[in-house]
């Protein structure tokens, strides 16, 4: 759901020549998709057209991504979420820990390449086939994000209150982005993300009509 990017030389290990051939091809695949999605649309862009663009064939770009929503979709969510909050220190307040990564994940993906950024958010607004495939991923990320869940509170991975509260998450994310497309781009992606924040921490505030919903 996010834009693929390399950290700093700093901050990772130096990568063999493989590894960047990897990094290079994947980068070029998705570089073609996104310019034939903006000049001729979702729809009408085929892997072929894509493979002709990035200078692979077919098969290479099958071998990297299974399925056309697969190269729209990443799964950056899952590197930026594990290693953050697992890197976080282990004093610091629940909340504090799960804000920081929360805003850290929404700033990755709203603007690094806003360009691309935005066309993503959209394709998941408008094309039924990337929002399915968007909700297939969310499970295995889920399951991921909820066992680092597990280890920094101390509850069961497999508990149901861990898993929810982990797919809670992930699901907040998504919305974040709908919301940013839906709403044409206006709102600060930061804001809305502590305002999905606000809502898992303390529910839903304000007046309710009686026997309808939560109430304050």
């Amino acid at each position: 759901m996010t834009p693929a990017r390399t950290s700093s030389a700093t901050d990772r290990p130096q990568l063999g020549l493989r590894e960047r051939k990897k990094i290079k091809t994947r980068t070029a695949i998705r570089d073609a998709t996104y310019a034939l999605i903006k000049e001729q649309g979702y729809d009408a862009t085929t892997i072929e057209q894509i493979a002709e663009r990035a200078e692979v064939s077919p098969s290479t770009v099958f071998r990297y991504f299974p399925t056309k929503e697969d190269i729209v979709l990443t799964d950056e969510y899952d590197e930026i979420l594990l290693h953050e909050l697992r890197a976080r220190p282990a004093d610091e307040p629940w909340m504090d820990s799960v804000r920081y990564i929360m805003r850290k994940a929404v700033d990755f993906g709203t603007t690094e390449e806003p360009d691309v950024s935005r066309l993503r958010a959209q394709l998941l607004v408008q094309v039924p086939a990337v929002r399915s495939r968007m909700l297939e991923s969310m499970s295995a990320t889920g399951k991921l994000l909820a066992e680092a869940v597990a280890a920094r509170t101390g509850h069961a991975q497999d508990s149901l209150e861990v898993r929810v509260y982990a797919m809670s998450l992930i699901g907040g994310l998504s919305e974040i982005t709908l919301y940013w497309a839906e709403n044409d781009f206006r709102d600060d992606p930061l804001e809305l993300a502590d305002r999905a924040l606000d809502v898992l921490e303390h529910g839903l505030t304000g007046k309710e009509s009686r026997g309808q919903g939560p109430r304050a």
